[in-house]
């Protein structure tokens, strides 16, 4: 059997089937660490070859399995392939690896000095679990992947059960490129358990439900040797319009917010669930006629289905809640319902059980009178990847201020939309419980690399016994920190 590819589902035991891919790994992890900065480059730009060369076949079965869109998907793999020579560019300039040296000095005080230097050393095999809704960006060779092969460590994938072909295809074509056990891929939910709990797993990334991922990050660490869990969850990316905002463009802001949450029938982790008006603000009938205008599709699955119809009919049944649109029952499951709520500041106050997420082609709509009202209404919010705020400029600049304060979350945007994750080095794509595990560390951008990794001080060490980039030489030429300065100042 291909040290690539997934065992069949009914071979083992789930706890035998993430052992046997785990064991790949654990083979393969000390090769693959030990392997020069450029070479490890080579591999992702390969990758993100691999997928351009593949790009329809690979289009044409991810549109069989999750209905996106083939124009969409094949977006999403340019994304893919961006984010995997990010990483190569990445590896190949070395500072990743925050390279500090002090060298020895007999004369410090209080005490000599012994010659201490430090580097980042890859984890070891992780886990990384795919998501259903960006079956390449956040898949078997999506961000995570692709930060942790970075990093020089093997990944075992546990494959989303909305695209298996797609992901069984991807990790085929990927063992044309990296050595033996780099890169694996498990089905079944109860293997996926089994993986967190693997003792050969040294970490784990994942995407997807807030209940799923507290179940698996509470078992990484529950584990006799617990493991970081990095796991991006649920988000409610709340936007708020001033008054000034409101009263110069809002119905620009109407229009852009409602396709805002209805892109991809709003299976967006950053889709804006909350959106602040000031109270009569006179544009509810264009709300109406904007959301009523999102022509309802297939979601990515019934389980999505099923847990978007139970939420949003709670919401409605809410007696703090008014409905300004909803979609007429669908008696597919998979349909989605475009739906659009009002309720006003003081009532989530009073109810915060309406701060929950959503996910679909559903947002909720909440008045305040004042400034004050707004303001002491947002630190009830959830902890959350994104927040907008839409203003004027300069008179809106003070609120503002307290505004940004107000609002825990991960990416503050200005006058934008959440949707749509640039990759780029300075984006970070996290924020506080619930949003994820980490509030730490970023799934996009280049520092997501730093999840995998850890640092190791080697003291008194002979040169010859020290990793490259800590040696005296720099034979592979990476930035030096060294007593505490940095290189070129």
């Amino acid at each position: 059997m291909s040290a690539h590819a997934p065992l069949p589902n009914d071979a083992f035991s789930p706890a035998r089937r993430a052992a046997h891919a785990t064991a790949q790994a654990r083979t393969a992890a000390p090769e693959f660490a030990k392997q020069s900065l450029h070479a490890r480059a080579e591999l992702l730009r390969n990758l993100a070859r691999t997928l351009g060369d593949n790009a329809t076949q690979l289009a044409d079965v991810a549109e069989s399995e999750t209905r996106l869109g083939v124009e969409r998907l094949r977006g999403e793999i340019r994304r893919t392939q961006a984010q995997l020579r990010m990483f190569a560019d990445v590896v190949e300039a070395g500072a990743f690896l925050d390279v500090m040296i002090d060298p020895a000095d007999p004369a410090a005080q209080p005490a000599p000095r012994p010659d201490i230097r430090r580097m980042l050393v890859p984890l070891g095999p992780v886990a990384v679990f795919s998501a259903s809704n960006f079956p390449f960006a956040f898949s078997v060779l999506g961000g995570d992947t692709a930060s942790a092969l970075a990093a020089g460590c093997p990944v075992v994938v546990k494959a989303h059960e909305g695209h298996p072909w797609l992901s069984d295809l991807t990790c085929e074509l990927a063992a044309a490129v990296l050595p033996v056990g780099a890169l694996t891929v498990v089905h079944g939910r109860d293997t996926g358990q089994a993986l967190v709990t693997d003792p050969d797993i040294r970490a784990v990334g994942f995407t997807g439900s807030t209940s799923g991922g507290r179940a698996l990050f509470d078992l990484a660490g529950s584990r006799p040797d617990p493991i970081p869990f990095y796991g991006e969850l649920g988000s409610l990316n709340p936007v708020v319009v001033t008054p000034g905002a409101c009263a110069e463009r809002g119905a620009d802001l109407v229009r852009e917010y409602i396709a805002s949450v209805a892109l991809g029938q709003g299976q967006f982790c950053t889709k804006p669930g909350l959106l602040f008006l000031p109270a009569g603000h006179g544009m509810e009938e264009q709300l109406r006629r904007e959301i009523a205008a999102v022509r309802p599709a297939p979601l990515l699955g019934a389980w999505i289905g099923t847990a978007y119809h139970a939420t949003l009919g709670e919401l409605v049944a809410h007696p703090a809640v008014r409905p300004l649109h909803l979609t007429p029952e669908q008696h597919d499951p998979r349909a989605s319902a475009p739906a659009l709520l009002t309720t006003t500041a003081e009532k989530v106050r009073a109810h915060p059980e309406l701060l929950r997420e959503c996910f679909g082609p559903a947002s909720l709509v909440i008045t305040y009178t004042s400034a004050d009202d707004l303001l002491d209404t947002l630190p009830t919010l959830p902890g959350g990847l994104t927040a907008t705020i839409h203003g004027q400029e300069p008179q809106d600049e003070p609120l503002a201020r307290r505004l940004s304060c107000a609002l825990s979350v991960g990416r503050l945007i200005w006058n934008g939309w959440p949707t749509g994750v640039a990759v780029t080095p300075a984006m970070h794509h996290g924020g506080p419980w619930p949003s994820t595990t980490s509030p730490l560390h970023t799934s996009v951008g280049s520092t997501a690399i730093a999840r995998w990794m850890r640092p190791v001080a080697y003291q008194n060490m002979p040169e010859a016994l020290l990793p490259e980039p800590l040696r005296r030489t720099n034979p592979w030429n990476v930035p030096q920190r060294v007593n505490g300065g940095f290189p070129g100042r």
